[in-house]
């Protein structure tokens, strides 16, 4: 293998493919060419599924002998589960099903997820769910492998693992929440979980899992995210997996204990019975699926599916990646107990294409059945020690399951086109090309119980950044720059009905310029996710949304431009309290190959300045609430950025004359380019030698003066 590959700091852009030649050249257009692709892909189009097991063979035989092994602490070994069916392999253990009926079960696959979906949508009661669109649907076979790739969701196995296949019924329906018992497939306990197994012929063959985050469930704060929390224990009830409807009869006793430990009691009802009526609609659809076409042949089929994606992330994606191996590093800037510093989270990123990967399809005694190696390893030594606060995400379990599927999307920038990118799913099948290395407990990757994480999302988006870093250094900058396109801010008090109400709204922001286009403004992470309406928000709750635009100047300057946050005003109708629960209000979405950083997150109320994390900060009748969320990092230098896309920015209000004359260095007189001017002034401006990655003026603030990490060296 070769040391890490040297880039220069100033790095040309890479030769785009034949495809970009025509965006490229338009790039000084209004249009710049933002929606050529869904964004960072640090999620967004996020078609991330995220979680499920590599190859938990959890595989139902005729005569149902099987089990699921555990490790010493009762978690699935996600290798050890047996298989006893080998029918319809080859001798590579790849499927030779039919290519015709491929295609008929993965698009059955595909609307049977959306249709499941919509049903939730339309069904359930809280603004989080209904509205803001903040949950997620998905199918496994029997073997836990998810087999849908458009979007995320959570894992089977910690079901199996207390609940045996062989002795559940139709109409069972199976709930969970608890972080520490979820095989690392919850984050927090606001995401609830419901799994339904799907029968053909009596016999369990695969599962439908719905699981999204709910407006509250207990704990000492409205919400269930006490940003200061301490404990697990403070954060709301915890459930392990358990049997919510029992061959269709609901558990009125598990219903009323949770819906009795909510603020929100009838959403929280409304919710579970909408997730639970579609998950169970959606295990009939596959039930017919199974009828029509036999189970072996359908199986088949699963293979091929999974199959596809491995082979197709390995020729298409890894193999752009020069071996060797490679570190970069991102930090979390503060947990809610400590002072504000820097919580690292360490990638070390070994390429090795010689090694072969795991299939996912894999039976028992093939001949990698055994193989510890993968084209890519992931190693997080060097990650920091786990927090105090609630930024600690439960991710060693299950062989990091979750976190392969999670992280996997941001390989996709690697394909030849932006369309390419979009058509490429994640399901199981890029389990089998990835290892990963955890340290040992206690680190923020490996929190002990009870360490507290409804947070977590400070550690699992960096780590979408921190990859991408590793990545952007390993091929030359072929990776876009960082986003944040996640945070949690709303209000909470008592209606003029003297009734609780909460408000809470996870708004996105812009993200990161690529190697061939400006970042997309306002994104959120959750695919379909989205702000809640204007016009439900002022006839629900006692405040007036003054504004809701983009923020000016708060993408990063770049040849190619960060996208750019929301900038938002509320004002309140009556008193209440503020809550926020955001990273990257010091801390900036980094730059990279020569970009800069884009502006942090940023709330004011009644001219005050908040932190990211904010419990109940009180607001009075009258006070607005004024909130500017992230931009993109730029992409390459911005003296190098065209005058004419500077002067469109300018023109749709996205960027000011001040940021285009000190940013970007083009001097503008009206609606005309100083061609003389801006030529001179870029001469003036621009450094002798661009820092690859631009971290923003609030890392020296937490590195005791420092303008870079030893990592960001090339």
């Amino acid at each position: 293998m070769n040391s890490e590959t040297p880039v220069n700091g100033s790095a040309a852009p890479p030769e785009p493919p034949a495809a970009f030649e025509a965006d490229m050249d338009q790039h000084a257009a209004p249009g710049v060419d933002q929606h050529a692709a869904p964004a960072v892909d640090q999620h967004a189009a996020q078609d991330m599924d995220q979680h499920t097991a590599p190859a938990v063979d959890q595989h139902a035989a005729q005569d149902m002998d099987q089990h699921v092994d555990l490790d010493e602490d009762r978690h699935v070994d996600p290798y050890a589960v047996t298989d006893v069916s080998a029918e319809s392999v080859n001798g590579r253990g790849v499927s030779a099903a039919d290519p015709i009926l491929v295609e008929i079960v993965e698009g059955t696959l595909a609307s049977v997820e959306k249709e499941v979906e919509t049903a939730i949508a339309r069904t359930a009661r809280s603004p989080m769910i209904r509205d803001a669109h903040d949950f997620r649907a998905g199918i496994h076979d029997v073997r836990l492998r998810k087999l849908t790739g458009r979007s995320y969701s959570a894992l089977v196995q910690p079901i199996v693992r207390d609940f045996p296949v062989e002795t559940m019924k139709p109409g069972d329906v199976y709930f969970h929440n608890d972080v520490y018992l979820s095989e690392g497939g919850i984050g927090h306990l606001p995401d609830l979980c419901v799994t339904v197994p799907v029968f053909h012929q009596g016999e369990v063959v695969a599962f439908v899992q719905a699981f999204g985050h709910h407006d509250d469930i207990g704990g000492s704060v409205p919400g269930s995210m006490p940003s200061h929390a301490r404990s697990v224990y403070e954060e709301g009830l915890m459930v392990p997996p358990i049997k919510l409807w029992d061959q269709g009869v609901p558990n009125e006793t598990a219903l009323r204990i949770m819906t009795r430990n909510s603020r929100m009691p009838d959403s929280l009802a409304g919710d579970l019975d909408a997730e639970c009526s579609a998950c169970l609609m959606g295990a009939r659809r596959l039930s017919e699926l199974f009828g029509r076409y036999g189970r072996a042949a359908v199986e088949e089929c699963f293979d091929a599916i999974i199959d596809k994606t491995t082979e197709t992330f390995r020729r298409e994606l890894l193999a752009k990646i020069p071996e060797g191996v490679y570190t970069w590093e991102d930090y979390a800037e503060h947990d809610g107990v400590d002072e504000p510093r820097l919580h690292a989270q360490r990638i070390t990123l070994t390429v090795d294409h010689s090694a072969p990967e795991r299939r996912s399809s894999r039976r028992e005694g093939d001949e990698d059945a055994g193989q510890e190696h993968a084209p890519l390893t992931i190693d997080f030594t060097g990650t920091s020690p786990q927090a105090k606060g609630p930024i600690n995400h439960a991710g060693d379990y299950a062989d990091g399951v979750f976190l392969k599927k999670w992280l996997a999307p941001i390989l996709r920038n690697l394909a030849d086109t932006p369309e390419r990118m979009a058509e490429l799913d994640v399901n199981e099948g890029v389990v089998p090309l990835i290892k990963m290395i955890f340290p040992e407990k206690g680190t923020l990757l490996t929190p002990i119980f009870p360490a507290p994480t409804n947070a977590r999302t400070f550690v699992i988006l960096r780590l979408l950044g921190v990859l991408a870093g590793v990545l952007a250094k390993a091929t030359g900058g072929r990776m876009p720059a960082d986003q944040e396109t996640i945070r949690y801010t709303g209000v909470h008090g008592v209606d003029a009905d003297g009734q609780p109400y909460l408000m809470r709204e996870v708004l996105g922001g812009g993200s990161g310029g690529r190697w061939y286009a400006d970042g997309e403004d306002t994104i959120h992470v959750v695919p379909d996710s989205r702000n809640i309406p204007v016009e439900f928000a002022e006839a629900r709750w006692p405040f007036r949304v003054e504004r809701l635009a983009l923020a000016c100047d708060s993408g990063g300057p770049g040849m190619f431009r960060g996208g750019l946050g929301y900038d938002k005003h509320i004002r309140m109708l009556r008193d209440a309290s503020y809550m926020s629960i955001a990273d990257r209000s010091i801390l900036s979405c980094w730059g990279v190959n020569g970009g800069l950083a884009g502006r942090p997150f940023r709330v004011e109320i009644a001219g005050k300045e908040m932190e990211g994390l904010v419990d109940d900060h009180p607001v009075q009748a009258g006070d607005t609430i004024r909130i500017r969320t992230t931009g993109g990092g730029g992409w390459g230098s911005p003296y190098d950025r065209d005058p004419r896309a500077v002067a469109a920015d300018v023109r749709d209000g996205k960027v000011s004359i001040a940021g285009a004359l000190g940013d970007y260095g083009v001097v503008l007189d009206g609606d005309r380019i100083d061609e003389q001017g801006t030529a001179e002034l870029r001469a003036n401006l621009r450094p002798t030698t661009d820092r690859f990655f631009d971290r923003g003026p609030g890392y020296a603030r937490l590195s005791g003066g420092r303008t870079s990490a030893e990592v960001d060296e090339m």
